[in-house]
């Protein structure tokens, strides 16, 4: 990977491999389990999807919101204060980039840890929201099920919950990121492709590449012949493309490289 990778100039794309060691389960990882999670229009199409959702991710919020940021996180905060990065943008909503201590991430499907609302688009923090929903549903956070990577849980039984309105215009709240059947919005994109057309290299870190949002920017790259090194256990819907693949895991990844250009 050294001979591929330079020692500055490096974009980074990461996925949902990079917080699996926060105890934060991936997607489509070696032996995840296979989920569809809800639309955009799903979610906005009746009450009863609306109370499902604020539903399981009520109890979601209660493990993801205390996740910690794990080696692979720290990192990429000590290469980016080396100098050695030319960006990175996450398709990850957990925020662990940013509580790691790294600066200027583009979080390209938003952050779980905000709600707007989608009548007004008030907007406020998930930890006030959290408080709301507890003060509204006292225990619910007690019911078992198992976590899920979008901050979501398996949840069957929700119509007992009790959800919470915008305490601006009473409307529905919405966590602050990108629901399946939503889009980047356009001048991120951009601001993406323009990090990765001036990148030396593009390093995909834990990501299947499964959705265009991030495929995208490694076919950018390769068209541009700029070098793509890949990391990820599992194969990934942009192998085809890249300069090097890794089927390995992203701290002992990242430790390696980093211990080859110390040197």
């Amino acid at each position: 990977m050294n001979d591929v990778l330079p020692e500055t100039g490096v974009l980074v794309l990461t996925g949902a491999g990079v917080s699996t060691d926060s105890g934060i389960p991936d997607y489509r990882g070696p032996g995840s389990v296979p989920r569809s999670p809800m639309t955009y229009q799903e979610f906005i199409a009746t009450p009863e999807a609306h109370q499902r959702y604020w539903a399981r991710a009520h109890v979601g919020w209660s493990k993801m919101g205390t996740a910690e940021p794990n080696a692979t996180h720290h990192a990429l905060v000590a290469m980016q204060r080396e100098g050695r990065l030319h960006g990175l943008i996450t398709q990850n909503i957990d925020g662990l980039h940013e509580s790691a201590g790294h600066q200027d991430v583009i979080d390209l499907h938003g952050r779980i840890d905000r709600v707007r609302c989608i009548d007004c688009d008030a907007r406020t923090r998930r930890a006030d929201v959290q408080a709301r929903l507890d003060a509204l549903n006292p225990g619910w956070t007690e019911h078992a099920a198992d976590f899920a990577p979008d901050g979501d849980a398996e949840l069957d039984e929700t119509a007992g919950f009790v959800v919470a309105p915008c305490e601006a215009c009473g409307g529905r709240l919405k966590p602050d990121v990108v629901f399946f059947g939503e889009s980047v919005p356009k001048p991120l994109v951009q601001h993406c492709f323009d990090l990765t057309e001036s990148a030396r290299a593009l390093l995909v870190l834990g990501s299947s590449l499964h959705v265009m949002s991030g495929l995208r920017f490694v076919r950018r790259a390769h068209a541009l012949r700029i070098p793509v090194v890949i990391v990820n256990r599992g194969t990934t819907r942009g192998d085809d493309l890249a300069t090097v693949k890794l089927d390995a895991g992203c701290a002992e990844t990242l430790a390696a490289w980093t211990d080859l250009v110390g040197t």
